[in-house]
C-alpha cells in the first residue's frame, strides 16, 4: 500500500476525502466495537489501540494505521455495508493524530514499537506466568491475545521501514503464539495444560472426565494428522468428520461437564479418578432413548454397537455420546426436527463403527471413510446446509405467514418424512434428486405435472371451524346425542328423567345413536377432506383406514336406521318412511339392539382398556404386528401420542372429577333449561299465524319453525357453552380444596409469621439444609401436620446456618430498597454465632421493646406481694420472646463487662456479683432477695456504656469508668443492698470510701483502672454484638409492622410458608442437578438511560416521577442507601446517576432486572456451597466472613470461597440469548453498552448472538458480497491487573459456530433460543422471558426442586417442572391489577389443577423447568414454524406430552413476572394469545391430543386450551343469534301473533341463557378462581374486599372488553389467518392514547359490532311486543346494553385523561386529519386512514375460497334491517309486496349513484367548470329536499320513519362495502373501487364521530376526568397514589420542595 506509517513531514500520498455520505460521524465511531461486519478481522488490533493508547499514545496511532491498512486490503473497493464511511473517519483520525503523536516519541515508530512490546511483555506476561486464580488466567489470555497482535503491528512497522525484527522479540513471539494457542477464552473449564491448577479442574469427577476424553488408544487417525497435545475423542470425531473446532470445543466442555455431574451423583462412586460406568449409563441411556425408540419404531437396527472387550465399552460409549452431541451442535434449524437428527445420527454412527471395526471396502480394497469427509466445515456445507437451504426454501414459500399452511412444509412437516421407512430412501450420502428435496413449483396454483412436491405429510393444516369437531369429536358427539335424549325425554311422557324406562320413549331414545353414526360419518368425511393434501406421502395402511372408517361409517348409517324402524310394530314419521323404502314386514326389536350391540363393540373394547390404563398404554406401544394391526383401527399407528395413559389412581380422580361436572352440567340443562322450554314450544307449533308484517316467502309454513328455531338457538349455544362455566366453578372448589391440602396461605399476614416463628429455623434446616438421613414423613399425617425438630441454642450449627440465609434474605430486601436500615436491623440475626450464648439469637423485630416492657413488669412488682417472683415467671414464660430478649441481654452484658474489666480485684466482684444473680434465678427468688425499683437507672447506666463502645473512642475512657462505678454502686447498693462481700472488704466501702470519693481520681486507689477499652481488634462480631444489644436494649416501640413495605411482607410471608409445604430434601450442591437458564432478548430495554426517566410527557410526568410516587417508601430507602436526601444529590454524580438508572430499571420489565433475578441463584449457591463445606469454625464465623476476610483472599486455589465459586461454575449456567447483540455493538446502539455493563457487573453470564458477517469479494471485483451467520457466545473481559489503569468494558468470543444461513426462519423467539441452547448446560433448563424476576429467598429452593426430576410423579418422572409465577405489575394502575389478578389466578389454582388431577398441565410460557436431555433429543422447548406456532410455548408442552414426558406445576417456590399495564397493550397480549389459540385449533398438536387422550382428558384438554376461546366466541355469538332471532320475531309480526305465549312474553329457560352469557361476559369465569386464591392465599375478607373494589373500579368492564378482543382475534384466525406477533412493548403507560390509536386498534374488534349491537337492540325497543315492562325489558337486554357500552367506551374510560377537553380537542384535530390524509405506498397505518383500511382488510387477500363465501354470507345479516324495516314505514304498514322491497333497492342505488356523480364531478368539473359543479350540487341538495317534502306531505311521513329509514338503509350500505371488500379483486376490475373507498370513509366518520360525541360532552364536566383518574390509578385507594399530583405538573412539586 502507498500510506506510510513513518513520522516525518510526509503525508500520506493519497488522502482518502471524506464522501458526500458519511455525515459527520464523530470519535464516537472509533470504538472498536464499532466495525462494520466486513471488516470484522480488524476489531482486535483496535481494541488493542483503545487499551495502550493511555500509556504509549504513538503505539495506538500505529495500531490504527495499521488496522486501516488491513481494512484497506479486506475490502479495497469498499463494498460492504457502512465500509467507506468507516474508513474516511477512521483516516480523519490517522490524520490528527500523527502529529499529536509525533511529537512525544522517542525514536523511530519501529524502536517505538519494540520497545514498548518489551515494557508490555515484562509487566503483563511475565507478571502474570504463574497464574493461579481464573481471573488471572483470563487476564494472561488477554495479554497474550495483545502481545499477538502487538507483534503483528511490530512487524508491518518494521516492514514499512525496512528494519528486521530482533532475535529476542522473535523468541518471545514463539513463546506468545503457543501460548496463544493453550490460552484460548473459556467459558467454564480452562481445559488447557496448563490450567490444572484451577479449582473447578481440581474436581476429581472433572479429572475423571477430562482423562476418559484423552483415551484414545486405538482410534485410526487420517494419514498426516498432526496430533497435539491432549488430544481426545472428540478431536479425532473431528479430524474424521469435518466438524468445526468451536463447535468440538463446546460440546467437550458440556460433555465433560455433564459427566462429571452424573458422576458426582452415584451412590458410593469409585475413589479412583475413573469415569464411573453408572453415569455414563445414565447419560447415554437419556440421550439415546428417543434414538432408539425411533429405530424401533422403523423396524431398524440401532447403529450403537459395543465392543466384547470391557476396557474399550467406556470409549466407545464416549465416541457415540460426543458423535451425538457434534451433530446436534452444529444442527442449527435442524435441531427443530429431531428424527431428522436421528436419521444423520444413524448412518454417521454406523460409520463411526466401520471406521472402528476397520472395515474394507469390497469396491476399494481401502478402509471405509465417512461419506461425507473430514474436510474442514463439511459437516455443515455437506449435510446440514442442504436440509437448512430446504427449510429457508419452504419458509419463503409461506411468504411471512401469508401463503396457506397447505402450500408450504412447516419444521413438524419436514421432520414428520423421517417417520416412515420411505426416508431411507433419502440415502446416505443423501441423494441432491430426493424428493424431500422438491420444492412446489408453484404454490398459488394446484400440482402440476413434473412436480414432485410430497405435499404435506401426515397432517394439513386448514382454515376450519370444522377443526374443532374434528379434533375434540367425542365430546362434541357426548353432548350432541346427550342433548337428543334429554330433548326426547322432555317431550315424551310427562318429562321426568325416570321415564327413560318407559317403552316407547327408551325407544325413542334408541335413536340417539343412529345420530352418532352420523357424526362418525361426519367425522370420517371430514378426515378425508382435510387429509387430502396429504395424501402425496401416507402410507397405503393410513389410506386404507381412512377409507375403510368412511365406508363403515356409511353402512352403520343405513344398518341402524333400518334396524330401528323394524323395531317398531307401527312406526310413524321417520321410521315409517324408512319402513315403506325396504318394504314391510314384521318388527323386531332384539334386531336394532343386537345392531347397537355390534356398533358399540369397539367402544365397550375402548371402555375396558379405559379402566386399565397400563393395558393400554403397553398395547399402543407394542410393536407386535398382531397387536399394531389390533391398534390399527383405533387410531393411525404414529411415532408421538403411544402409550400416554397416566396411572389408574390419576385416572380414577380426573374420572371422579368430570363425571360431577357432567352430572351437574346435565342435570342443569335439562331441569332449567330444557324441560321448561319443551312445553311453550308445543303450544307455539300449534298456533297457526295468518297475518305477517313483511312480506312471507312461506306463509304455509307448519309448526311456526322459524319462532322455534329463534327460541331454542340461544339455548342451545348457551349448552355447548355452558361447561366452561361449570368447569370454573368446579375448579374453584376443587383448586381451593388442593390448595389447602397443600398448606397455602398457612402464613399469610406478620402477626401469623411472628406466631410461628419459633419453628422457621427448625424448617429451615428441614427443608434447606442437607440431611445426613433423609427423614421426612410420609402420608395424610404430614399433609395436616408437619412439626420439625426446634433449633434451641446458638451453639448448634443448625443456627449458624439459619442465620447466614436468614441474613441473605434480608440483605437482599435492603439492597432491592424494599426495606431501610433500621428494618434491616431489626431482621438481622448475628452473622457470627456466639458460642457462649446458650440459646439461639432471635430477629430483633419479634424482641423488640421486650426488654423496657420486662424491666417496666420487674420493677413494678412490690415488695409485699410474696408470689412475685412466681408472676414474674409466669409472665416471661407466656411470651417467649420477652424470655429470649432478657436472658440474652442478661449473657451478653455479662460477656462484655467480663471482657471490659481487667483488674484481678473488679473481677472478682464481678465474678461474684455474676455467681449471686445465677444463684438467685436457678432459685427462683431474684425478687424477694433483690430490690428492683433501681432497675432503671441500672438500664440508663448500661445504655450508656454501649454507646460509648459503639463509639469507641480513646478519649472517652474516663466517661466509661465513671459508668462503670456507677453501675457498681446501683449493683451493690441499690439491687443487692451491700451483700457483696468482697466489695464491702474494699476500700470503697463505709466512711473510707465516702473520704476517698472526694479526693482527686489520679490520687485514688479507684476501681476500674485498667480497661479494655477502647477496644483495640474491633471485629465485626464485636460491632455486630454491640449494634444488636443497643437495639434490644433501646428499641421502645414494638416492630410489629417490620417490615413495613408489603412486597417485603408478602414474600417473607410466602417464603416461610413455603418451608412448612411438601418439597424433596434437598441434596449437597455438589450433588444436587446442574442447571441453566436461557433468557431470549431481542431489542426491549436493557437499563433505563437517565434522559429517558427524566423525560416528561406530555403531562409533564416523567418515567422517575410516575415511579417515586407509585414506590414512595422504596424511593425514600433508596435515597437512604446511596446517601442522599434528595433527588438533586443524584445528579452529576456519576456513579449515583448509575444507582438510580439501576433502581428505575429494576422496577421496569428490563434486561437488568431479570439477569440481577436469575444471578440470585449463583449467590444462593455460593453460599449454600459454603454451609456444605464450612468445618465448625468456619460456620461459626459466618460466610460474610469469610467473604471479607482479608487473610484469605480469593485467588488462593484452596481456599473455601474459591471452593464454592467452582462448585456454583459447575452447576449453574445463565445464558442471555441477545439476538441483535453484534448488530447493536457495531451500530453503537446503548443497549449493547448495557448489556457488555451487565456481563462485566455479572462475570458468569453468558451472552448468545447471532452474528451477521459480510463476506466481501476482497480482489475478486466479480466476487458478489455474501452474508454468512454464526452463533457465538461472549463474555466480559476481566478487569486489567494493573488497577491503576482504566478498565475497558469488553467483551472475548469464547465459541464462534459457523451456520448454514441465517437463524431466524420461522418465528423469532423460538429460533432464538435454538441458537443458544448449544451453550446452555446441566440437565434441567429454566426458560425465562425477559419479563421475569427472581428473589433470593426463592432462589435457595432451586435445589429441592430439581429433585422432583428424580422423583415419579404417577407412572413416569417429570420433564417439565412448572412453577408459581408473581405478577409483580400489580401496583401500576387498576388495569393492572385486574390484570395481575387474573394471571395470578391462572398461574396459581387453575395451573394446580391442570397438573394434578387433570394431567394436562402443558407449558405456559416461562418460568417452567425442563428436563434439558429429553427436550433437546427431542425438538427443542419450543416449537417455530411461521404463525402456526405462535404461541410458541404451549407447543413445547404438547409435543413433551405427546412424547411420553409429563408435566408437574409446584408451588413451594415462586419467580416474578411483569404482564401488561394499559388496556392498548394488553389488548395487544390478548391478541397475540387469541390468534395462538386460532392457529393452535388447526394444528396437529391439539388433533393428536384430541384423539390420543382418554375421553375425560380430553375433556380437559379442550375446556383449558382452544376450548375457552371458543366458548367466549360462542358467549358473543349467543348476543347475535338472541338479538337477531328477536328481530326476526318482531319484524315479522311473530312476535305479536305470539305475544300470549309465555314462550315469548316470559321465557324462563331464555333468561337463564342470557344469565349464563352474562355470567361469561363480566368475567365471573375468572373471578371465581381468582377470588378463591385471593380467600386461600391473603383470606377470604381480603378476597371479598378485592371483589368489591374490583367492581367499584370497574372491573366487569374490562373483562367484557377482553371478551370482544378474544373472540374477534381467535374467529377472524380461524376464518382468514392474519395472525403475527404483535409487540406490547412493556413500558410504564403514563401517555394518553389519542383517539385515532383507539380506533385503528379496536375499530374492527369492538366499534363495529358494538355499534350492530346497538341497532338491533334499538329496533327491538321500537317495535317489540313482548318484554314492554320497564323491569322485564331490563333484565333481558341489561347484559347486552352494558355489553354496548363497553365495546363503545371501555378503550376512553381506560385511556389517561380521556375526559379532558383540551386532549379531546387535540385528539378530534388529530383523528380529522388521519382521516383525510391520502394513503399510498410507504405511507404508514398511522399517518392515514387511506393505509389503515387497505391493511385493515389485507387479510381477505390471503383467505381462501371457502374464507371468502363465509364473509359473504356473514355480511348478507346486514341486509335483514332493510327487508324487515322497510314494511314498518306509516305509509307502507298495509302492504306487504315484494315490490315495496325492490323500490327500497332503488333508493339504495339512487343514492349510491348520487354520491358517484358528485365524486366524479369534484374530480371532473371542480377545477374548470366549477360555477356548473356547484349548480350540480344545488340542484341535487334541492331534489332531495323535495322528496322529503312529498314524502311528508302525501304518505305522511313521520320522524320515526325518518329513524327506521336511517336503522334499514344505513347497515345496507355496510353489507355492501363488507361484500366489496371480499370479492376486491373482482370489484378493482369494474373500476369503482375508489367509490368504495369514499363510501368506506364516509362510514368511517359517522362511526368516529358517534364515538366522540358522548366523549366531548362528558369532558365537558370536569368531575368526570377526575373520576376517571381515580378509578384509574389509585387502586382503590389502597397504595396511596396520588395521581392528580401527577398529572398536576410535577413542576409545581418540584419547585415547592426546593424552595422548603
Amino acid at each position: 500500500m502507498a500510506y506510510q506509517r513513518r513520522g516525518s513531514d510526509e503525508q500520506p500520498q493519497r488522502r482518502i476525502l471524506r464522501t458526500q455520505t458519511v455525515g459527520n460521524l464523530g470519535e464516537s465511531v472509533m470504538d472498536s466495537e464499532v466495525v462494520p461486519s466486513s471488516l470484522v478481522e480488524i476489531a482486535p488490533i483496535l481494541r488493542v489501540a483503545n487499551e495502550v493508547e493511555p500509556i504509549n499514545p504513538r503505539v495506538a496511532y500505529l495500531c490504527r494505521f495499521y488496522a486501516f491498512e488491513k481494512a484497506h486490503r479486506l475490502d479495497p473497493t469498499s463494498s460492504g455495508r457502512g465500509v467507506r464511511q468507516f474508513k474516511t473517519a477512521l483516516l480523519q483520525r490517522l490524520e490528527r493524530e500523527n502529529d499529536t503523536t509525533l511529537t512525544a516519541r522517542k525514536g523511530s515508530d519501529a524502536r517505538e514499537m519494540k520497545s514498548f512490546y518489551q515494557h508490555y511483555y515484562r509487566k503483563y506476561i511475565e507478571a502474570l506466568q504463574n497464574a493461579a486464580d481464573k481471573a488471572d488466567r483470563a487476564r494472561l489470555t488477554k495479554a497474550y491475545q495483545t502481545a499477538a497482535v502487538l507483534f503483528e503491528v511490530l512487524r508491518a512497522v518494521n516492514l514499512t521501514e525496512a528494519v528486521p525484527v530482533d532475535e529476542e522479540i522473535l523468541e518471545k513471539h514463539t513463546k506468545v503464539t503457543e501460548k496463544t494457542q493453550i490460552y484460548v477464552p473459556y467459558n467454564i473449564l480452562p481445559l488447557d495444560p496448563e490450567s490444572s491448577h484451577q479449582p473447578i479442574m481440581r474436581y476429581p469427577e472433572i479429572q475423571a472426565s477430562v482423562a476418559a476424553l484423552r483415551n484414545t488408544r486405538g482410534l485410526p487417525w487420517p494419514k498426516g494428522y498432526k496430533r497435539k497435545v491432549d488430544e481426545d475423542i472428540l478431536d479425532w470425531l473431528q479430524s474424521m468428520f469435518g466438524f468445526q473446532k468451536d463447535s468440538v470445543a463446546n460440546q467437550r466442555e458440556h460433555l465433560i461437564l455433564l459427566l462429571a455431574n452424573v458422576h458426582i451423583r452415584q451412590p458410593q462412586p469409585d475413589q479412583q479418578a475413573k469415569l464411573d460406568d453408572r453415569a455414563l449409563t445414565e447419560v447415554m441411556k437419556k440421550l439415546f432413548k428417543n434414538y432408539k425408540k425411533w429405530c424401533k419404531y422403523l423396524g431398524r437396527k440401532s447403529s450403537l454397537w459395543l465392543p466384547t472387550i470391557q476396557q474399550e465399552v467406556q470409549q466407545r460409549k464416549l465416541l457415540y455420546m460426543g458423535l451425538y452431541l457434534l451433530i446436534w451442535g452444529e444442527a442449527a434449524n435442524l435441531r427443530f426436527m429431531p428424527e431428522c437428527l436421528c436419521y444423520i445420527y444413524h448412518h454417521m454412527a454406523f460409520e463411526l463403527y466401520g471406521l472402528l471395526a476397520g472395515s474394507v471396502s469390497p469396491m476399494t480394497g481401502e478402509h471405509i471413510k465417512p461419506a461425507y469427509g473430514g474436510d474442514e466445515e463439511a459437516f455443515l456445507r455437506k449435510v446440514v446446509t442442504p436440509i437448512y437451504k430446504i427449510i429457508a426454501k419452504e419458509a419463503k414459500l409461506s411468504k411471512e405467514g401469508k401463503s396457506k399452511h397447505s402450500q408450504w412444509r412447516n419444521y413438524d412437516d419436514l421432520n414428520e418424512y423421517f417417520w416412515s421407512v420411505n426416508c431411507f430412501r433419502l440415502g446416505w450420502p443423501m441423494r441432491a434428486d430426493a424428493d424431500f428435496f422438491c420444492i412446489h413449483i408453484d404454490a398459488d396454483r394446484t400440482e402440476e405435472k413434473g412436480d414432485r412436491w410430497i405435499g404435506k405429510i401426515n397432517f394439513v393444516e386448514i382454515r376450519s371451524f370444522w377443526h374443532i369437531f374434528r379434533s375434540y369429536d367425542r365430546m362434541w358427539s357426548f353432548y350432541i346425542l346427550a342433548l337428543q335424549a334429554m330433548i326426547i325425554i322432555a317431550w315424551n311422557g310427562t318429562g321426568n328423567v325416570g321415564d327413560i324406562f318407559e317403552g316407547d320413549v327408551f325407544k325413542k331414545v334408541l335413536s340417539i345413536f343412529i345420530s352418532a353414526a352420523i357424526l362418525k360419518l361426519t367425522h370420517a368425511i371430514l378426515d378425508i377432506i382435510m387429509s387430502w393434501k396429504a395424501r402425496m406421502s401416507m402410507s397405503l395402511h393410513v389410506k386404507l383406514r381412512y377409507i375403510l372408517k368412511a365406508v363403515s361409517a356409511a353402512v352403520w348409517v343405513i344398518v341402524l336406521p333400518v334396524t330401528y324402524a323394524y323395531s317398531f310394530k307401527n312406526p310413524s314419521g321417520f321410521a315409517q318412511t324408512i319402513k315403506g323404502w325396504f318394504g314391510g314386514g314384521a318388527g323386531s326389536p332384539s334386531l336394532f339392539i343386537v345392531a347397537v350391540l355390534i356398533y358399540l363393540s369397539p367402544n365397550m373394547l375402548s371402555a375396558s382398556l379405559f379402566l386399565f390404563p397400563f393395558i393400554r398404554r403397553n398395547l399402543e406401544r407394542s410393536d407386535y404386528k398382531i397387536v399394531r394391526l389390533m391398534m390399527w383401527w383405533s387410531q393411525p399407528r404414529l411415532y408421538v401420542g403411544r402409550g400416554m395413559q397416566e396411572s389408574a389412581f390419576s385416572v380414577f380422580k380426573y374420572t371422579v372429577y368430570w363425571v360431577l361436572l357432567l352430572a351437574a352440567k346435565l342435570a342443569f340443562s335439562f331441569y332449567v333449561e330444557i324441560k321448561p322450554l319443551v312445553g311453550p314450544t308445543k303450544e307455539i307449533m300449534n298456533v297457526h299465524i295468518t297475518r305477517y308484517r313483511w312480506h312471507e316467502f312461506f306463509p304455509q309454513a307448519k309448526n311456526n319453525l322459524g319462532v322455534v328455531i329463534a327460541l331454542w338457538a340461544p339455548i342451545i349455544i348457551v349448552y355447548f357453552m355452558d361447561t366452561q362455566i361449570w368447569y370454573a366453578i368446579f375448579s374453584t372448589i376443587f383448586g381451593g380444596i388442593y390448595g389447602a391440602f397443600r398448606r397455602l396461605g398457612e402464613i399469610r399476614t406478620l402477626g401469623m409469621l411472628r406466631s410461628r416463628f419459633q419453628s422457621l429455623p427448625g424448617a429451615f434446616n428441614a427443608c434447606l439444609i442437607p440431611a445426613e438421613k433423609n427423614e421426612k414423613p410420609k402420608g395424610l399425617k404430614a399433609t395436616f401436620s408437619r412439626r420439625y425438630t426446634e433449633v434451641r441454642s446458638n451453639k448448634d450449627n443448625e443456627a449458624a446456618r439459619f442465620s447466614q440465609i436468614w441474613n441473605k434474605i434480608v440483605e437482599s430486601f435492603r439492597e432491592e430498597d424494599l426495606i431501610n436500615n433500621r428494618e434491616m436491623n431489626l431482621l438481622l440475626v448475628p452473622y457470627t454465632a456466639d458460642r457462649e450464648l446458650d440459646l439461639i439469637q432471635w430477629p430483633p423485630f419479634l424482641l423488640a421493646s421486650k426488654l423496657p416492657i420486662a424491666l417496666d413488669m420487674a420493677k413494678d412488682m412490690g415488695k409485699d406481694n410474696n408470689g412475685r417472683d412466681r408472676e414474674l415467671n409466669k409472665r416471661m414464660n407466656a411470651d417467649i420472646y420477652m424470655r429470649c430478649a432478657v436472658r440474652e441481654c442478661y449473657a451478653t452484658c455479662k460477656n462484655i463487662i467480663n471482657f471490659l474489666v481487667c483488674g484481678e480485684r473488679e473481677k472478682l466482684v464481678i465474678h461474684e456479683i455474676f455467681s449471686k444473680v445465677d444463684h438467685h434465678i436457678e432459685k427462683g427468688d431474684l425478687l424477694r432477695e433483690f430490690d428492683m425499683s433501681a432497675l432503671p437507672s441500672l438500664y440508663e447506666q448500661f445504655v450508656r456504656l454501649i454507646e460509648y463502645l459503639r463509639e469507641n473512642r480513646k478519649e472517652d475512657k474516663d466517661q466509661v469508668v465513671i459508668v462503670m462505678l456507677n453501675l457498681l454502686e446501683f449493683v451493690t447498693r441499690d439491687i443487692m443492698e451491700d451483700t457483696v462481700p468482697s466489695f464491702l472488704d474494699s476500700s470503697h466501702a463505709g466512711s473510707s470510701g465516702m473520704h476517698q470519693g472526694m479526693a482527686p481520681l489520679d490520687q485514688q486507689h479507684q476501681y476500674f483502672g485498667t480497661l479494655n477499652f477502647p477496644v483495640r481488634e474491633v471485629t465485626e462480631a464485636w460491632k455486630e454484638k454491640i449494634r444488636r444489644l443497643h437495639l434490644l436494649l433501646t428499641v421502645k416501640e414494638s416492630a410489629m409492622d417490620v417490615p413495613s413495605n408489603l412486597e417485603a411482607q408478602r414474600r417473607i410471608s410466602f417464603f416461610s410458608n413455603s418451608l412448612f409445604m411438601d418439597m424433596p430434601a434437598p441434596p449437597k450442591v455438589r450433588n444436587m442437578l446442574s442447571f441453566s437458564i436461557l433468557t431470549p432478548y431481542f431489542n426491549e430495554e436493557v437499563l433505563f438511560s437517565v434522559d429517558l426517566l427524566e423525560k416528561p410527557n406530555e403531562d409533564g410526568v416523567s418515567i422517575l416521577f410516575y415511579l417515586q410516587k407509585i414506590y414512595p417508601d422504596e424511593w425514600e430507602n433508596f435515597l437512604e442507601r446511596v446517601g442522599c436526601s434528595h433527588e438533586d444529590d443524584l445528579k452529576g454524580d456519576s456513579r449515583l446517576e448509575e444507582e438510580l438508572r439501576l433502581w428505575a430499571s429494576y422496577r421496569g420489565q428490563t434486561l437488568t432486572k431479570t439477569v440481577r433475578g436469575m444471578m440470585y441463584y449463583r449467590q444462593a449457591l455460593e453460599l449454600q456451597a459454603f454451609l456444605d463445606m464450612a468445618k465448625d469454625e468456619d460456620l461459626m464465623k459466618g460466610y460474610k466472613t469469610a467473604e471479607l476476610d482479608p487473610a484469605e483472599p480469593v485467588k488462593t486455589e484452596g481456599s473455601l470461597l474459591t471452593q464454592c465459586h467452582a462448585v456454583a461454575d459447575m452447576k449453574f449456567t445463565y445464558v442471555v440469548s441477545c439476538q441483535k447483540y453484534g448488530i447493536q455493538k457495531r451500530s453503537g446502539d446503548r443497549r449493547a453498552t448495557d448489556i457488555l455493563r451487565l456481563m462485566t457487573k455479572y462475570p458468569s453470564v453468558r451472552v448468545a448472538y447471532v452474528d451477521e458477517v459480510e463476506e466481501t469479494g476482497g480482489d475478486k471485483p466479480d466476487k458478489k458480497n455474501e452474508k454468512v451467520y454464526y452463533s457465538a457466545l461472549v463474555k466480559a473481559v476481566p478487569k486489567s491487573v494493573d488497577s491503576s489503569e482504566p478498565d475497558q468494558k469488553l467483551d472475548q468470543v469464547i465459541y464462534r459456530i459457523k451456520l448454514p444461513g441465517d437463524a431466524i426462519l420461522g418465528e423469532g423467539k423460538p429460533e432464538n433460543q435454538n441458537h443458544a441452547i448449544i451453550f446452555t448446560r446441566g440437565e434441567g433448563l429454566q426458560t425465562i422471558d425477559m419479563n421475569q424476576d427472581n428473589y433470593m429467598e426463592e432462589a435457595f429452593k432451586m435445589r429441592n426442586l430439581l429433585q422432583e426430576f428424580l422423583k415419579k410423579h404417577g407412572v413416569r418422572k417429570p420433564t417439565i417442572l412448572g412453577l408459581r409465577e408473581h405478577i409483580f405489575t400489580g401496583s401500576v394502575s387498576s388495569l393492572a391489577w385486574f390484570m395481575s389478578n387474573q394471571e395470578n389466578s391462572f398461574v396459581t389454582i387453575a395451573q394446580r389443577l391442570l397438573a394434578n388431577p387433570l394431567k394436562v398441565r402443558f407449558h405456559y410460557g416461562h418460568p417452567d423447568v425442563f428436563d434439558r436431555l429429553f427436550h433437546l433429543t427431542r425438538g427443542g422447548v419450543s416449537k417455530a414454524s411461521k404463525i402456526i406456532n405462535l404461541s410458541e410455548d404451549i407447543f413445547a408442552g404438547y409435543n413433551s406430552t405427546l412424547r411420553g414426558g409429563n408435566v408437574t406445576h409446584h408451588e413451594y417456590i415462586q419467580v416474578g413476572k411483569g404482564r401488561d399495564v394499559g388496556l392498548n397493550q394488553i389488548s395487544l397480549f390478548e391478541a397475540k394469545i387469541a390468534c395462538g389459540n386460532g392457529e393452535q385449533t388447526l394444528s396437529r398438536d391439539i388433533y393428536r391430543l384430541g384423539h390420543r387422550f382418554d375421553f375425560f382428558r380430553m375433556l380437559s384438554c379442550y375446556v383449558t386450551t382452544v376450548g375457552f376461546y371458543f366458548c367466549t366466541m360462542l358467549t358473543v355469538l349467543t348476543v347475535y343469534v338472541f338479538l337477531y332471532g328477536r328481530l326476526y320475531l318482531v319484524l315479522s309480526g311473530l312476535e305479536e301473533g305470539l305475544s300470549s305465549h309465555p314462550a315469548i312474553h316470559d321465557n324462563k329457560p331464555l333468561q337463564v341463557a342470557l344469565a349464563s352469557q352474562s355470567f361469561v361476559q363480566i368475567g365471573l369465569l375468572m373471578a371465581l378462581p381468582m377470588m378463591m386464591e385471593i380467600g386461600l392465599e391473603k383470606g377470604f375478607r381480603t378476597a371479598l374486599t378485592d371483589f368489591v373494589l374490583m367492581q367499584l373500579q370497574l372491573a366487569p368492564v374490562f373483562f367484557t372488553f377482553s371478551l370482544g378482543t378474544r373472540t374477534h382475534y381467535f374467529g377472524r384466525t380461524l376464518l382468514h389467518g392474519g395472525a403475527k406477533y404483535r409487540g406490547t412493548g412493556r413500558g410504564f403507560v403514563v401517555f394518553h392514547a389519542k383517539f385515532s390509536d383507539n380506533y385503528r386498534l379496536y375499530s374492527r374488534s369492538h366499534f363495529i359490532k358494538g355499534i350492530e349491537l346497538m341497532t338491533l337492540l334499538l329496533v327491538y325497543h321500537i317495535f317489540g311486543r313482548a318484554y314492554r315492562g320497564v323491569v322485564a325489558y331490563v333484565l333481558i337486554t341489561v347484559s347486552i346494553w352494558i355489553l354496548v357500552g363497553t365495546w363503545l367506551f371501555a378503550p376512553f374510560l381506560f385511556n389517561p385523561s380521556g375526559f379532558e377537553w383540551q386532549k379531546v380537542l387535540d385528539d378530534w384535530t388529530d383523528w380529522i386529519k388521519w382521516m383525510n390524509n391520502r394513503g399510498g405506498i410507504g405511507v404508514p397505518p398511522e399517518k392515514s386512514w387511506e393505509s389503515w383500511w387497505e391493511n385493515e382488510q389485507e387479510h381477505l387477500s390471503h383467505t381462501g375460497i371457502r374464507g371468502i363465501i363465509f364473509e359473504i354470507l356473514l355480511s348478507m345479516r346486514f341486509f335483514i334491517y332493510q327487508y324487515g324495516l322497510i314494511y314498518h314505514l306509516s305509509f307502507t304498514e298495509k302492504h306487504q309486496s315484494i315490490l315495496i322491497y325492490g323500490i327500497s333497492w332503488l333508493v339504495i342505488f339512487a343514492i349510491l349513484l348520487i354520491m358517484k356523480v358528485v365524486s366524479v364531478g369534484r374530480r371532473q368539473f371542480s377545477a374548470e367548470y366549477q360555477l356548473v359543479f356547484r349548480l350540480i350540487k344545488g340542484l341535487i341538495f334541492l331534489s332531495i329536499v323535495a322528496v322529503l317534502i312529498t314524502l311528508i306531505a302525501l304518505p305522511h311521513m313521520t320522524f320515526l320513519d325518518v329513524i327506521v329509514c336511517i336503522l334499514a338503509f344505513m347497515p345496507t350500505g355496510w353489507g355492501l362495502l363488507l361484500i366489496a371488500q371480499a370479492l376486491r379483486p373482482l370489484v378493482s376490475k369494474t373500476r369503482v373501487w375508489g367509490s368504495v373507498r369514499t363510501l368506506a370513509r364516509g362510514y368511517e366518520l359517522l362511526i368516529g364521530l358517534l364515538l366522540f360525541t358522548p366523549v366531548a360532552f362528558l369532558a365537558w364536566f370536569p368531575f368526570v376526568s377526575e373520576f376517571q383518574t381515580r378509578m384509574l390509578f389509585n387502586q382503590a385507594f389502597s397504595r396511596g397514589l396520588q395521581i392528580s399530583r401527577i398529572l398536576g405538573g410535577p413542576k409545581k412539586d418540584r419547585s415547592s420542595t426546593s424552595k422548603a
